[in-house]
């Protein structure tokens, strides 16, 4: 009978021993409060009372950075908000070197994007986020690399402006789309006249080019029954003409 209670005994402290890391995670050991170790996945043993363990997810994850109000460098002011994509990349450092990894990359990573967009201006928020956004990914990772995390990639989901700006900015757009539409139409009515002035030489230095188009002028607009054509006929054709009929 007391061996059995040994061995139930030495069971239940076996299992309260045993410690299931999965492979998407890494396992921290404690011995009487220092760090011993890293724990790879598998089972592994873990002495009760004098150590301890924890678990760190080494998969990637995304933190939403919310709006953050910020002013531009040409004093616009804007709302932006964030997604960053990061994995633990040394888990003993994600545990010694920071609290709460997950909270301080938040932070860091919206402190962060207000300086950098306040160092744009509104044009370069709008038109070059990707490269806003890789200068705050750089920032981000050099501190967040002592905490053992890896930064993969930032980006900038939207802008935010006051309503008077996006009114001027959609007033700037169609001023600007009536300015190229203007240009467009200009290069076309010059390069129109001067195809009209070449084939005006052309026709003007071939002999009988001029006589060719004026019958196939003639001949586009007698296919049409409803048009009505009047020739000019010169007064010297009607001279001849009139004194033609008085000799017969």
């Amino acid at each position: 009978m007391p061996l059995i209670i040994i061995l139930i005994v030495i069971a239940i402290l076996l299992l309260a021993s045993i410690r299931q890391i999965n492979q998407y995670e890494r396992g921290i050991k404690f011995t009487l409060g220092r760090y011993t170790g890293l724990m790879d996945p598998g089972w592994r043993l873990v002495v009760p009372v004098f150590q301890t363990s924890q678990k760190v997810d080494i998969r990637t994850k995304a933190v939403d950075v919310p709006d953050q109000n910020a002013i531009t460098r040409d004093n616009v002011s804007v709302k932006v908000n964030a997604v960053i994509y990061y994995k633990v990349s040394d888990a003993s450092k994600a545990i010694l070197e920071v609290e709460d990894y997950k909270y301080a990359i938040s932070q860091y990573a919206q402190t962060t994007m207000r300086n950098i967009v306040g160092e744009a201006t509104l044009d370069e928020l709008l038109a070059h986020r990707d490269k806003i956004a890789d200068r705050i990914r750089e920032i981000v990772e050099v501190e967040t690399s002592n905490w053992g995390l890896k930064v993969q990639n930032v980006e900038l989901r939207d802008v935010s402006l006051p309503a008077d700006m996006e009114r001027t900015i959609g007033k700037q757009a169609e001023a600007e789309r009536e300015k190229r539409a203007v240009i467009i139409n200009a290069e076309g009515e010059l390069a129109a006249a001067e195809n009209l002035s070449k084939a005006a030489l052309l026709l003007s230095s071939t002999p009988g080019a001029l006589h060719l188009r004026t019958l196939q002028s003639i001949n586009d607009m007698s296919s049409d029954q409803s048009n009505t054509v009047v020739y000019m006929v010169p007064v010297e054709a009607l001279k001849a003409l009139e004194g033609f009929i008085k000799k017969q």
